[in-house]
């Protein structure tokens, strides 16, 4: 079943020949400089000194029906580890299908497969310049292997000396499986969308440094407008309060003002956008019911976005809207490398770069000391960035 998974159109990156790679590296529509194309001069070598190894990864021509093992990764046993793996790589698929559909432009996601020595792999997908999506990333990983213990703390959102639990630190067996993407439309008054659903496990013998045996559960969806349409902000929340109704009634509310503590940017006194849900660290109920749940709640991102792009990717705008637009998207810059628990725990285990930063958007802007004027369309989105509101 695994292998009918992909079956969106793309192209693999690896396949790409040289003339090919060379004209999209040309390409005006490239936004992005290639480092590895710059060159130092020979009498200045540089040398990068790290605490821990970090694997490359290697990239791959296809992916594999599976990147979990049979000898201990779960391949092949029903566990929580195969079940989540056929849950994000089946929404990979459906949510790119849909993308596509909703841009028009006959454009197709760029896939790019890679493998990790150590264990597991990832199936990046990026849609650039369409008709309505400036920038969209859908990807999939399945990583295993050992941590280093910083990277451990950045998963489980402690920036302690020590392990986190008063562990003791060392190398951490872990096991991190998870479906995360970013869409940034054109149109300003179509919005941004961020969600991300993950499944984490620690299994470090009893006696030995390091973290305890555990797993939890994590994630949520979220939406980033640059203007405030509460038609569009209600059907978004109300999409992920049936989500959540479905399994306990507490868990919208809860959620919802988790989701808003979380996408603060604290060195601003502002959220990142208008919420949505998030949680983290979930293990407090039934395996098989949270499992349940991650899958009910990324078959939520759909219906929660498809219809508001639908109403607002042809919406009229100028020059004014998009530099509003760009402004907001500073901030998304702002709370991806400074703030965020993935992209921390990304960088910090050696993780594939472009996947990590695929989130930031092709553009954006930071004009000094901006201040909308009140009572403008954009003073009412900063004023509920700042104020969070209950939309339901």
């Amino acid at each position: 079943m695994a292998s009918s998974l992909l079956t969106t159109p793309s192209q693999t990156l690896a396949a790409l020949n040289p003339a090919t790679a060379r004209a999209r590296r040309s390409s005006p529509a490239a936004s992005q400089v290639s480092f590895s194309s710059l060159r130092l001069p020979s009498r200045r070598a540089l040398r990068v000194r790290a605490a821990v190894a970090i694997e490359k990864e290697v990239p791959e021509n296809e992916a594999p029906p599976t990147f979990l093992r049979e000898d201990g990764a779960g391949a092949g046993s029903g566990s929580v580890r195969e079940r989540f793996e056929g849950m994000i790589r089946r929404v990979q698929g459906e949510i790119c299908a849909a993308l596509e559909e909703a841009d028009g432009s006959g454009k197709r996601f760029v896939e790019d497969v890679w493998s990790r020595p150590g264990g597991g792999g990832g199936i990046s997908r990026v849609l650039q310049d369409g008709n309505v999506f400036e920038k969209a990333g859908v990807n999939v990983s399945v990583v295993y292997g050992v941590m280093p213990p910083d990277a451990y703390r950045a998963a489980k959102g402690t920036a302690k000396n020590g392990a986190a639990d008063g562990h003791k630190a060392g190398p951490v067996p872990f096991f991190a499986a998870g479906i995360s993407s970013v869409l940034h439309p054109k149109n300003p008054f179509a919005p941004t969308l961020h969600f991300n659903y993950r499944y984490f496990e620690t299994d470090a013998p009893q006696d030995v440094p390091g973290a305890p045996r555990s797993w939890w559960f994590g994630g949520g969806t979220d939406l980033t407008p640059s203007y405030l349409i509460e038609e569009d902000v209600k059907h978004f929340h109300s999409v992920q309060k049936q989500a959540c109704d479905k399994f306990d009634p507490s868990f919208y509310p809860k959620f919802k003002k988790w989701c808003d503590d979380y996408f603060y940017i604290k060195h601003r006194n502002e959220r990142r956008g208008l919420g949505g849900i998030f949680f983290d660290d979930l293990n407090d109920y039934d395996q098989d019911m949270l499992m349940n749940f991650a899958t009910e709640c990324a078959g939520s991102v759909l219906p929660a976005y498809i219809p508001i792009i639908e109403r607002r990717k042809d919406t009229p705008f100028n020059e004014e809207h998009k530099a509003w637009q760009q402004l907001r998207r500073g901030r998304y810059v702002e709370f991806n490398l400074v703030y965020d628990r993935g992209t921390t725990f990304g960088l910090k285990t050696g993780g594939r770069i472009e996947s990590i930063l695929v989130s930031l958007p092709l553009t954006a802007r930071w004009e000094y000391d901006h201040k909308p004027e009140e009572g403008t369309e954009e003073w009412k989105l900063l004023d509920a960035c700042i104020n969070p509101k209950e939309w339901l």
